[in-house]
């Protein structure tokens, strides 16, 4: 009978003492070393506590920083992140403080627990301190998996190592001294009923490091008669005068089909695409440093991963065979709607799709900040590493990412097109169009040092004729039409040596509402 009793009365006690217990180790998860000052282990409880306590204190200072310059704050921990060696030590060091914690609480419960619990209760109480400890597993895996993601992405998209030709790179200087860094943006179009890729978007990004003023050259995928530069394979296949027998957007696949005879450097990356970025280079007068090119159906991924895009649509747009039409209005277009503002050619033509894609670049300059990046990494992780192709360094990307801060904050941004009537796309007068670019640049910026190419235009007194083009080359009065259409300003004034400089410029703002 005495026995019976006191297990009567032990069982009561144990129970309290396992919800004591239970309770203190819950405690834990949000207060570590609170269950140690509770069993009187004051240092060891006093030293877990401060360590947390000084953490939590610096996660907060950082939190009012960013929320005190979210600009600023937002780019500078954007261009940490993207930083192999930032995200190793920032993935370890969650990691270990994940471990150290949920020692902290299954610590916790072995000093708190009281003797003489049964196995089941026991048991009972192990579950429940797992599933404390998940508490901080499972939002730790999270973290320690978009560390992951950012990783494998950067290691993916911006692992070509500097060329052996510049300079190392330099955080305090990373452009080198240079006013302008020129990076060629292609659209991709390829297709299952089609052979090859196409570029039918090629547009140079000239940007001022200083200032983020911004100059979108676009070229026509129709351009002919496109030169090489002197002694690559290219130009002894296509010598000049004449030089290219085909479209500018077929330059890409003819060297992916042979690059190790064509490309410019066949151990590139993307030896076609790196051929082509100095090809165009080579043509308007610049130094093109970079290249990025983007699939076009990829291109809806992207837009969807950063919550879509604001556009002010001022006229209906039709687009595509099953009569789809981009109502008047301001709307936030998702990426199929995106990809169709910049590709559609229903009731309009090659140079009015330019324009829209230079709209669409403005947008996404102006409302996609290194938060929305940040908050949607995952996604555009995903579509990035599906969709696109660069040269751009790992190095350099911190150094893009403040540019681009700059491009959409204080830059102007304004679009060079170099269609008729300014070009005309079936025999360029390629000097003609060095001088559009360097005037468009405020005639200063990384041009090329080395001699023009030569122009393939002809004179009455050569006794050829001017080449016609593929037979779909819309004459220059269409052009100028089409063009006064789209952009709702008079024609430009003609290119002659008296023409102030950049006027065949036109802002973005004016051009994009």
């Amino acid at each position: 009978m005495a026995g019976g009793e006191e297990r009567q009365e032990k069982g009561p006690g144990v129970r309290r003492g396992i919800r004591r217990a239970l309770l203190w180790t819950a405690v834990s998860v949000p207060l570590p070393g609170a269950a140690h000052l509770r069993m009187d282990r004051r240092r060891s409880g006093a030293l877990i506590l401060g360590v947390y306590l000084l953490i939590v204190a610096v996660l907060a200072a950082a939190a009012v920083w960013i929320a005190s310059d979210t600009s600023e704050a937002t780019t500078r921990l954007a261009g940490i992140a993207v930083q192999s060696q930032w995200l190793l030590a920032a993935m370890a060091g969650v990691f270990a403080a994940a471990v150290l914690w949920m020692a902290v609480i299954v610590h916790s419960w072995t000093i708190t627990r009281p003797p003489g619990a049964t196995v089941g209760r026991q048991v009972l109480g192990a579950a429940a301190v797992l599933l404390l400890c998940l508490a901080v597993a499972v939002p730790s895996g999270m973290v320690l998996h978009a560390g992951y993601t950012a990783h494998q992405t950067l290691a993916s998209l911006f692992g070509s190592p500097e060329p052996d030709s510049e300079p190392p790179h330099d955080d305090a200087d990373p452009w080198n001294g240079a006013d302008r860094v020129n990076v060629l943006l292609l659209g991709s179009d390829s297709a299952e009923n089609r052979y090859g890729t196409r570029t039918d978007s090629m547009m140079v990004a000239s940007i001022d490091t200083d200032t983020g003023d911004t100059v979108l050259i676009g070229l026509p995928r129709n351009l002919e008669d496109a030169q090489f530069p002197t002694g690559t394979a290219l130009a002894e296949r296509y010598p000049p005068p004449w030089g290219f027998d085909d479209l500018l957007n077929e330059v890409y696949q003819t060297v992916a089909e042979d690059p190790g005879a064509l490309a410019v450097n066949p151990t590139a990356v993307d030896p076609a695409a790196d051929t082509l970025k100095a090809v165009i280079g080579y043509n308007i007068g610049l130094d093109v440093k970079y290249y990025a090119m983007v699939d076009m159906l990829g291109f809806r991924d992207l837009i969807d991963a950063v919550g879509g895009i604001q556009v002010l649509i001022e006229e209906p747009l039709p687009y595509g065979v099953h009569g789809g039409v981009l109502e008047p209005g301001l709307r936030r277009l998702d990426g199929y709607e995106a990809l169709w503002y910049g590709r559609s050619r229903v009731n309009s033509d090659d140079y009015g799709r330019m324009g829209r894609q230079g709209c669409l670049i403005k947008y996404v300059a102006d409302q996609i900040d290194p938060a929305t990046v940040l908050t949607g990494y995952r996604e555009l992780a995903g579509a990035t590493q599906r969709t696109l192709t660069t040269d751009i360094p790992q190095t350099k990307v911190p150094a893009f990412i403040e540019l681009a801060d700059l491009v959409g904050g204080s830059g102007s941004m304004s679009t060079l097109q170099l269609s008729p009537p300014q070009v005309y796309t079936g025999n360029p007068d390629w000097e003609m169009v060095k001088n559009l670019v360097a005037e468009a640049l405020g005639a200063g910026g990384d041009a090329l040092p080395a001699g023009p190419a030569e122009s393939p235009s002809a004179s009455p007194e050569d006794g050829v004729q001017a080449s016609p083009g593929d037979g779909t080359e819309p004459s220059p009065e269409d052009d100028l039409t089409a063009w006064q259409e789209y952009t709702g300003l008079e024609e430009p004034a003609p290119a002659d040596p008296g023409r102030q400089v950049g006027e065949d410029a036109i802002d973005l703002n004016t051009l994009c509402p």
